[in-house]
């Protein structure tokens, strides 16, 4: 009697009992720590108060273009399987445009109710390739110049200018090349739309074979530039060199430049520009793979996180990166000095104008290599 007696109280307590979360939504992000953390202690918590069956689980694949290939590989493998493992991806631009070729994300921006929120050329097109309905930006990090005004009363505001101003004043400009950060990498690119015929080109293709025989007199000239500056070993180095007053400018992202100020890292009188005729950035895109388990939950996810409420408390207010979605529908969820300090140096419509893509793909990896054999010898 006693083990029926027992077997019915763990029945009837079993009944009794709340529902346990019985779904798991797979995010695969790329990207460092923090693009971890702004997941599972972020949106994770907003997603699940609404949704109490699910939970939230976010997998970092590490920094960088290796992190977004690292996603793609994972889609890959499991081509032949019916769905696969990974809901959500968040990925750099590079490879949302090669996976888009290769079938491997679903069509999905026209049914969220955020989808009409995002309108840049970023939004559609991803170094070259059409991404449009395949992807939502997460954030919109930009490469500008700081500069110490203690130093620098009148800074250059073009490449042309720079070029000619870094002979007068030799080490005072400072940049990591294309070693230790993007940001050096991004002046670089930068760099060629300005000295190069192929500024469209570049960022649009298509890839001309002959293309890199044409940049011999823009690295030629960037050869001779580099014999002027301070090579710094990395982003931060840059920063560093910034505050120790060694430099007076050099390339940053402006999201980190935000940050350090914000943390107190960052001398408050530094300031930023765009140089003529401008100056790249990339997004990180939200995806849903083509067989994603759960593409509705990863939908409505995607939906709460490019939210001009969401985008306004997270991404600008806890990152100080640019908003995903067109700045005109966060601006109502910012107080005015939240504004003032995001765009205080680069307004959106500097932004717009002068925030230019990456170069398309096979660009990217052929200006690489041709500084390496012809800057860097």
């Amino acid at each position: 009697m006693k083990p029926l007696t027992l077997t019915l109280g763990l029945i009837t307590a079993t009944l009794a009992a709340p529902a346990m979360a019985n779904t798991t939504l797979n995010v695969f992000t790329a990207g460092d720590d923090n693009m971890v953390e702004y997941i599972n202690e972020f949106l994770a918590p907003r997603f699940e108060a609404t949704h109490p069956d699910v939970t939230v689980r976010a997998m970092g694949t590490g920094p960088g273009d290796a992190g977004s290939q690292a996603i793609y590989e994972t889609l890959s493998a499991q081509r032949d399987q019916a769905t696969w493992g990974v809901d959500v991806a968040v990925v750099h631009q590079r490879m949302a445009g090669q996976m888009v070729q290769e079938g491997l994300l679903a069509n999905y921006v026209d049914d969220i109710s955020t989808g009409a929120l995002a309108n840049s050329e970023s939004a559609r097109n991803a170094l070259g390739v059409d991404v449009d309905g395949y992807v939502m930006p997460m954030f919109q990090s930009q490469i500008a110049i700081a500069y110490n005004p203690d130093l620098l009363e009148q800074p250059p505001e073009s490449y042309a200018a720079l070029a000619n101003w870094v002979e007068e004043h030799p080490g005072e400009f400072g940049y990591n090349g294309i070693t230790g950060g993007m940001a050096g990498v991004g002046f670089v690119f930068g760099w060629m739309y300005a000295f190069t015929d192929m500024a469209d080109a570049l960022q649009n293709g298509p890839w001309e074979e002959d293309a890199p025989a044409r940049w011999e007199s823009a690295l030629d000239q960037l050869s001779t530039f580099n014999q002027h500056v301070t090579m710094t070993p990395g982003n931060a180095g840059t920063l560093d060199a910034m505050n120790r007053g060694e430099i007076a400018m050099g390339p940053v992202w402006m999201d980190m430049y935000y940050t350090w100020k914000a943390d107190g890292r960052l001398n408050p009188n530094f300031r930023l520009l765009l140089l003529e005729p401008g100056m790249p950035g990339q997004p990180m895109y939200y995806t849903i793979p083509e067989r994603a388990a759960e593409p509705d939950l990863a939908a409505e996810f995607i939906a709460l996180a490019t939210s001009p409420e969401v985008q306004a408390e997270g991404i600008v207010g806890q990152f100080n990166w640019f908003p995903g979605i067109d700045a005109e529908h966060v601006r109502g969820e910012l107080s005015d000095a939240q504004w003032e300090q995001l765009y205080a140096d680069v307004s959106p419509e500097t932004l717009a104008a002068r925030g230019f893509s990456m170069p398309q793909a096979d660009y990217f990896r052929a200006i690489l290599e041709a500084y390496e054999s012809h800057v860097s010898r």
